[in-house]
């Protein structure tokens, strides 16, 4: 594997779930740190890195803990959450020697610094690691269509969308034993196939400046800067008008 990074500002997207290891629910410390010590390693290549997290590990705006309650409000206890993720994310990295800001969408600076653009790229090229919590700071936004407007902002070249799945695939595996993989795919065919793998409005503003996204599982070592490098195991969503390379997942 080489360590040339194929890009050299990306947005990593991370969901809460991931945060919560094997328990679905929470923060697990030692997932957290395993995590932590996959962006020590990519960071080392020389990237820079910004980082959005979901908060679905501790409240989820549209399950079924909101029923009940009005969207605007369960989507800000939501972006609280992402707060309570980037500040655990920031601490673990911080105990292995990388320095991390967290930078809020909805201001509460006796906790972490507001989002201010020039500021952020700033703490980059002083080679921090930029923690962006609390969504676009307004309802009915996902964390998928904040992670996309940020990268557009931040001049990212690339949203790489860490997951528990190695890529994108037609339906949930999971679930499906006969879905199929996809090794590459347009925009388009995301849109058109609706495959759900962002939302509509994140892949729109991420095709509309030329952001590729990559899939891939975090749950695998080393997959991190694998997919950075152009190896591992990832679905490229990306300009491309070309045929996808489909996989078999019985293979």
């Amino acid at each position: 594997m080489s360590a040339r990074p194929l890009y050299r500002r990306i947005l990593l997207k991370l969901s809460g779930e991931v945060l919560a290891g094997g328990d679905g629910q929470g923060i697990n410390p030692q997932a957290i740190d395993r995590i932590a010590g996959e962006i020590v390693c990519a960071a080392a290549m020389g990237v820079e890195i910004v980082l959005v997290v979901g908060g679905g590990n501790i409240f989820r705006g549209v399950s079924d803990a909101a029923k009940g309650m009005e969207r605007p409000t369960a989507d800000s206890i939501g972006m609280l959450a992402t707060v309570i993720n980037a500040l655990s994310l920031q601490n673990a990295l911080e105990q292995r020697g990388i320095e991390a800001r967290v930078m809020s969408a909805i201001h509460m600076p006796s906790v972490c610094e507001p989002y201010i653009r020039p500021l952020a790229i700033r703490h980059l090229r002083r080679g921090r690691l930029v923690i962006l919590a609390a969504g676009t700071g307004n309802p009915y936004f996902t964390t998928d269509t904040a992670a996309a407007l940020r990268a557009s902002e931040m001049g990212c070249q690339a949203i790489l969308k860490a997951t528990k799945i190695d890529g994108v695939y037609s339906a949930d595996p999971t679930l499906d034993p006969q879905a199929m993989r996809y090794d590459s795919l347009s925009y388009t065919d995301v849109l058109a196939r609706d495959l759900r793998v962002m939302d509509a409005a994140a892949i729109a503003l991420a095709r509309d400046n030329g952001i590729d996204v990559l899939v891939f599982s975090v749950i695998v070592s080393g997959a991190f800067a694998q997919v950075l490098s152009g190896a591992g195991r990832y679905t490229l969503i990306s300009a491309s008008q070309n045929q996808p390379i489909i996989e078999d997942t019985q293979d």
